[in-house]
């Protein structure tokens, strides 16, 4: 028997699945029934993590990100279900994020969401990952009003800036032209010799280094468009550490040079992410800013937010830290779609790419 109530009791029992890059992930979770409105409360969120499959590749292999889903997708839906003391029986609705991500591992996951929900003939709900990203502010503080609000979302696939008038009217403003901030963080720790992810093993160099020792590019920084190039940055870093055209050859750097190119790698990202920021808050007037993805998990760049914001008198949303990464719990904004009769048909397909600038996710 579930012990948040039974599928036709006031509130909404749904699982949310989740599977769009390396982590595969589920959650339950329970909130007012439709077309009674608020914030879900999360039962059981699990996640099985690849990181141990892709780190000899310093990055996310698609096909085996695609396989370890297959393999882990069902267990972790079982884990979630038994975590939270319910029965399949129980669940009202089942939500699946569809779009944007790697085509192989979201197919794994709305497989196997289209099959629980035609099993149990409940409502499929099918939710954008980045959407979910910014929503997980609004999990972690359910009494306060996150939206209307500036959304940040950086992570490894995505930097992204969204004018967020509700959690389903987000409008994508611009994001990166190139690579993300979190890939770049992964790519500058693979020319450093560190661990994968890059973005904690950055961190952690950094703490012993000079921020400033190295004068990296802050692509596009006084431009006034929300957008965002790593790529050059990238290319710095390794212009500093083999010279141009790899004219010093293989380099092993020293402990020390590591922390230096580290810690100024990591300030000229953070530099770029508040400018941005800091442009789309005053240009949207909006007094609220929401950060998701999983590099917000950066101490350095948690403490510029708050920094920001305290500048700004702006009120900062940022989700700790397992509500940064990717999960399933963020998924519950599959309620409020749910209210606004945003059901999927069970012949909805993924979509892999982003919603382009100027358009509503």
């Amino acid at each position: 028997m579930s012990t948040a109530g039974p599928r036709g009791g006031e509130e909404l029992v749904f699982l949310a699945i989740e599977t769009t890059c390396d982590e595969t992930g589920a959650a339950v979770l329970a909130g007012p029934r439709p077309p009674l409105h608020g914030v879900p409360r999360v039962l059981s969120s699990v996640v099985s993590s690849q990181v141990g499959l892709h780190r000899r590749f310093g990055g996310v292999v698609p096909e085996i990100a695609s396989r370890a889903h297959v393999q882990q997708v069902l267990p972790m839906i079982d884990e979630a279900i038994r975590r939270a003391g319910i029965a399949h029986q129980d669940l009202g609705m089942i939500a699946v994020a569809t779009r944007p991500g790697l085509v192989g591992a979201l197919v794994v996951g709305l497989t196997a969401a289209k099959a629980l929900a035609l099993a149990l003939d409940v409502p499929l709900v099918a939710v954008d990952h980045l959407e979910g990203h910014l929503y997980a502010c609004q999990l972690a503080f359910p009494e306060r009003e996150v939206y209307p609000c500036v959304g940040l979302v950086v992570s490894g696939g995505h930097t992204s800036l969204y004018h967020c008038r509700g959690p389903l009217d987000c409008e994508l403003l611009g994001g990166t032209t190139d690579d993300a901030a979190g890939e770049a963080f992964d790519k500058v720790a693979s020319l450093l010799g560190l661990g994968y992810p890059g973005g904690p093993e950055i961190e952690r160099a950094a703490r012993a280094g000079n921020p400033r020792a190295f004068a990296f590019p802050r692509s596009f920084l006084h431009d006034d468009r929300p957008i965002f190039s790593f790529s050059g940055l990238k290319t710095a870093v390794l212009y500093a550490l083999r010279g141009p055209n790899e004219q010093l050859g293989h380099v092993v750097p020293s402990a020390e040079m590591v922390a230096d190119l580290a810690a100024s790698f990591q300030e000229a990202v953070v530099d770029v992410l508040i400018a941005k920021t800091r442009q789309v808050l005053a240009r949207t007037g909006l007094r609220r800013l929401g950060v998701g993805g999983g590099v917000a998990a950066n101490a350095r760049l948690r403490d510029r937010l708050t920094a920001l914001a305290s500048e700004e008198d702006v009120e900062l949303f940022i989700p700790p830290l397992g509500l940064c990464t990717d999960n399933a719990a963020m998924a519950g904004i599959a309620l409020s779609k749910l209210s606004a009769g945003q059901v999927a048909d069970l012949d909805i397909d993924v979509a892999a790419g982003l919603v382009r600038p100027g358009r509503k996710t």
